[in-house]
């Protein structure tokens, strides 16, 4: 159970600076610009965000979408190994202070702090009243200065977390 819930957490932070876009759904995903497609891939497991022109987020599972009148996204449902996840954003400046996940009867909170880039320099989360610190380093950007390659270090084990972006023109 506890290693499905990190697991989920995972993949919901993974699911996680300013383009002139009528919606801001890049921005969720610590990108920014023109973005069309993204493959992330986070502990040999592969997820691909497609974005409109506008810049809303198309993905399998994701539903019930509600935006503020500037196009930030404020809550989403996200459907994922089985489970139906509900993800509420607080933001400040452009970027994610902070965002709570409800699945499975848990509550998984994460607060993040952003480099000079950016980028997410740490992310805290908290799984059922325990908080695990997720410092965020060894960063690569590609030609539109988002990051493509990142280490963290999760419950004393380090990882490389990647991704692949492709732009329109």
């Amino acid at each position: 159970m506890k290693k499905l819930m990190m697991t989920i957490a995972l993949l919901v932070i993974a699911f996680a600076s300013q383009a002139q876009t009528k919606f801001h759904d890049v921005e969720v995903n610590e990108a920014t610009g023109p973005v069309k497609k993204m493959i992330v891939n986070v502990m040999g497991r592969e997820q691909t965000y497609n974005f409109t022109k506008e810049g809303k987020m198309q993905i399998d599972g994701l539903s019930d979408a509600v935006y503020d009148a500037d196009g930030y996204l404020q809550s989403v449902k996200l459907a994922m190994m089985g489970q139906e996840a509900t993800i509420k954003y607080k933001w400040e400046n452009g970027k994610i202070a902070s965002q709570s996940t409800s699945v499975m009867g848990q509550e998984i909170k994460t607060k993040r702090t952003y480099n000079e880039k950016g980028a997410p320099s740490s992310e805290i989360v908290n799984v059922g009243g325990q908080e695990m610190s997720m410092p965020y380093t060894d960063y690569k950007y590609d030609d539109h200065g988002n990051w493509i390659s990142r280490k963290t270090t999760i419950m004393g084990q380090e990882m490389e977390q990647k991704r692949t972006i492709e732009y329109y023109e």
